[in-house]
């Protein structure tokens, strides 16, 4: 059983005296430096001028400044605005400012591990990545509990590393609800196989596909949504709250046998050996590379496969079916810098 750390294992005294830079106020950026703030820690967002988050952290009680600025006076920089964005930001704002015995800090491992930033070796790097949205790690501190997190040590140049990293999970209130120690190379490869396998690509695409099959068959596309989309959070939420035994337990006996009987032909082994394969791309870097290239040349094939899919039927359909619902509610955090 791998160990969790919590609120005892952390400091907040550690963070007296520093300054704490946050880099972005998006979705997880907004998150952290609002609970560090209520924490008692020095925190200052670092915004590019002109940025429309600039007057809303201001509104919010921060203290905001260019991200050279930041880098200058901050002893704490977590990086958390994209990751497309992160190696060209370093490189021209952050790095002419880095000193020793700095923590240069991130929520996600991809820019270090696919050696995209490199820190001089006389500054600490580590991580500290909630697993959950931020919107949900600063309600969810406000409640008085915490979100989850993983928390990586990958250079320790003033052999505090680890205290300060603590001491952060403690400052944003993830030791409240518990830390999993890793390593960034771990992180970052089940991270992303995690998003483009099951996440995200995954349920996309399981998705689509079976919409298009009941409507190719003759039903009712607004059915179609029902059945393949809709119905969807009902049933995750079930499993997040007590795992699939749960949900199993919630559903009726001939969903279940559905399940067990016709679950394994649709995620069979043809479908586990490309599973295998896009670990592999991940792993020996070959994703990444077509991340890197990709952003390099304006990201032609990204923004047709985003407005291909955004005309997809089932997002249509979808869209005029959630206009009814009125209890829905959008959310608004994005990835602003």
């Amino acid at each position: 059983m791998a160990q969790m750390y919590y609120d005892k294992d952390g400091d907040l005294s550690v963070l007296k005296g520093r300054t704490i830079g946050i880099i972005g106020y998006g979705s997880q950026g907004h998150a952290h430096a609002l609970n560090l703030k209520d924490s008692g820690c020095d925190v200052i967002v670092g915004l590019y001028p002109g940025s429309p988050s600039w007057k809303k952290a201001e509104q919010a009680g921060l203290k905001v400044a260019s991200v050279n600025d930041v880098a200058q006076a901050a002893d704490i920089i977590m990086m958390l605005v994209p990751d497309q964005i992160q190696s060209q930001l370093y490189e021209q704002a952050i790095e002419p400012h880095m000193r020793a015995g700095q923590t240069l800090m991130f929520a996600h491992g991809f820019n270090i591990h696919f050696d995209q930033i490199k820190a001089p070796p006389d500054v600490d790097v580590t991580m500290v990545a909630p697993k959950g949205p931020g919107h949900l790690v600063r309600r969810v501190y406000e409640e008085g509990g915490g979100v989850p997190a993983l928390f990586a040590i990958h250079q320790d140049a003033s052999e505090q590393a680890r205290q300060v990293t603590m001491a952060y999970a403690k400052g944003i209130g993830a030791l409240r609800a518990g830390v999993l120690e890793t390593t960034f190379k771990e992180e970052t490869e089940t991270d992303l196989f995690g998003e483009q396998v099951v996440l995200c690509g995954g349920i996309t695409s399981l998705v689509k596909n079976a919409f298009e099959t009941l409507v190719g068959a003759g039903y009712q596309p607004e059915l179609a949504y029902f059945e393949c989309m809709h119905e969807l959070k009902l049933i995750v939420d079930l499993m997040y709250e007590g795992g699939m035994a749960y949900m199993r337990y919630s559903i009726s006996d001939t969903a279940e046998y559905g399940d067990y009987s016709r679950g394994p032909r649709i995620i069979d082994e043809h479908v586990r050996k490309n599973m295998e394969k896009v670990l592999e791309e991940i792993q020996n870097g070959v994703f990444a590379k077509e991340w890197i290239l990709e952003n390099r040349a304006g990201r032609p094939s990204f923004n047709a496969m985003r407005r291909r899919d955004a005309q997809h039927p089932v997002e249509q359909v979808g869209a005029e079916l959630r206009g009814m619902m009125t209890w829905l509610k959008k959310s608004k955090d994005g990835g602003a810098y």
